[in-house]
């Protein structure tokens, strides 16, 4: 559920997640600090025609810039967008 509607002339890029505060993710690659498989939970998410997140990890580093490239979603969150992705026939 996004907090705000996105902007008629912003495009998502392919393969986009659409996080929300509070969704559990795992890092997919070695991140500064963060290595890969480790999981956080995104704490911002922002932007106009590229979404990105700021995700606190569970080994106390808080990264953003975080976009499908270095996170996917897990747990309730990943349910969601499979969920979404079903529906919406991708």
């Amino acid at each position: 559920m996004p907090f705000w509607k996105p902007h008629a002339l912003a495009n998502p890029h392919k393969d986009q997640i659409d996080l929300t505060i509070g969704d559990r993710v795992v890092a997919t690659v070695e991140l500064d600090g963060v290595p890969e498989g480790t999981e956080g939970k995104v704490i911002l998410a922002n932007g106009f025609n590229w979404q990105r997140y700021r995700v606190l990890f569970d080994n106390g580093a808080e990264l953003g810039d975080l976009d499908h490239r270095n996170i996917a979603a897990i747990g309730r969150a990943a349910k969601r967008l499979a969920k979404a992705a079903k529906r919406s026939g991708r």
